[in-house]
């Protein structure tokens, strides 16, 4: 008799353990607004599916709807729903690029560009000032020719002078 009891009991926790482990979310729990929020809306609004709000989007409703299906019936995670919409949409439908394969350009090129770009522009920067310096630097043969200049002009100047007194 114990025996039975005791296969009965066992044979319950079996059972009802998958259950339990299935949880009992709303659209307030804080593991669906993980879910929801990893996806873009496609009705173009810009926002993720948990922020979209727009007038006549009747995408939003009916995915978050299946989201809540997935994980109180399927029992998905996380990372199960994420495969699920991506093998259906591709990756565009992503609120952020994976961080593996071709879509971690999208993550590296930003600062790539950035880098190059300073690096240009500290390139151009330093090409101005040296080729600036080279203008400024008084060439010999210009003192020469401005003191020349200077002793001809006198020497007019004092002329006019002359004649006028």
């Amino acid at each position: 008799m114990i025996g039975r009891l005791l296969i009965i009991m066992v044979l319950m926790l079996i059972v009802t353990v998958p259950a339990m482990a299935q949880g009992n979310y709303d659209r307030n729990s804080p593991e669906f607004r993980e879910n929801t929020s990893q996806f873009m809306c496609l009705c173009g609004c810009g926002q993720d599916h948990f922020e979209c709000n727009m007038e006549g989007c009747g995408l939003n409703e009916q995915f978050k709807t299946e989201i809540l299906e997935m994980m109180n019936e399927d029992g998905y995670d996380k990372n199960d729903i994420k495969e699920h919409y991506v093998s259906m949409y591709g990756e565009v439908i992503l609120t952020a690029p994976e961080k593996s394969g071709f879509s971690l350009t999208a993550w590296v090129t930003p600062f790539v560009l950035l880098a190059g770009a300073g690096g240009g522009i500290i390139y151009l920067i330093r090409k101005w000032v040296r080729k600036s310096k080279q203008l400024m630097k008084p060439d010999p043969t210009d003192e020469l020719e401005d003191e020349t200049e200077r002793e001809i002009l006198h020497s007019l100047i004092d002329e006019e002078r002359k004649k006028h007194f």
